[in-house]
């Protein structure tokens, strides 16, 4: 059955929204986790403390925020941890147990990401970059942020650019930023 012209307005309007609150369309941010961990929709939905219809209504487009912050908060969690340069070399139950202690933790949203485990802010292979990003989608929504560069946009335009490049970003256009501004990581 074709959508109607009001449903594909609504699903644009959603993923307007989506691409403003969070950066990106939440299907790509999704599907990046579903492909990196190899399961299913229904496992990333608990993992996340998400109903498994919510998911798939964020990834259509049909819905368009996360009304939970601590959904919000462990799906940033999800993407520091499969973004680390250490999780490929994770064990199975090593990964199981970081991703465990996901499902199971009732993060903040004012508080910086921490993993019990290899981790994108600490380690001998820290990604300051993903730090950055991290910490800031941790502590604001994506419209703050937003809100935020454009209160510095006129007087600090610098400053505007990392709030925007570093909170609702891509973590590989803030790993690039990082690289142009400030040169590779020395760890």
């Amino acid at each position: 059955m074709a959508k109607s012209q009001e449903d594909q307005e609504a699903v644009a309007r959603n993923q307007a929204r989506q691409m403003e609150w969070y950066g990106e369309p939440l299907s790509d941010r999704f599907r990046r986790l579903l492909t990196r961990l190899g399961t299913s929709q229904l496992e990333l939905s608990a993992m996340l403390g998400l109903s498994a219809p919510m998911l798939s209504q964020l990834m259509s487009g049909q819905r368009a925020k996360i009304g939970n912050p601590a959904v919000l908060a462990r799906l940033q969690e999800v993407e520091a941890l499969v973004a680390s340069p250490d999780f490929d070399r994770l064990t199975i139950a090593d990964r199981e147990a970081a991703l465990e202690r996901v499902r199971s933790h009732q993060p903040s949203t004012r508080t910086a990401l921490r993993l019990n485990g290899p981790e994108v802010l600490t380690g001998p292979r820290a990604d300051p970059a993903a730090a950055v990003h991290a910490v800031l989608r941790a502590v604001a929504s994506a419209a703050e942020i937003e809100s935020a560069a454009e209160l510095l946009a006129n007087r600090y335009p610098g400053l505007a650019e990392v709030l925007r490049v570093y909170g609702n970003g891509r973590t590989s256009d803030a790993r690039e930023h990082f690289q142009a501004t400030v040169g590779p990581p020395t760890l």
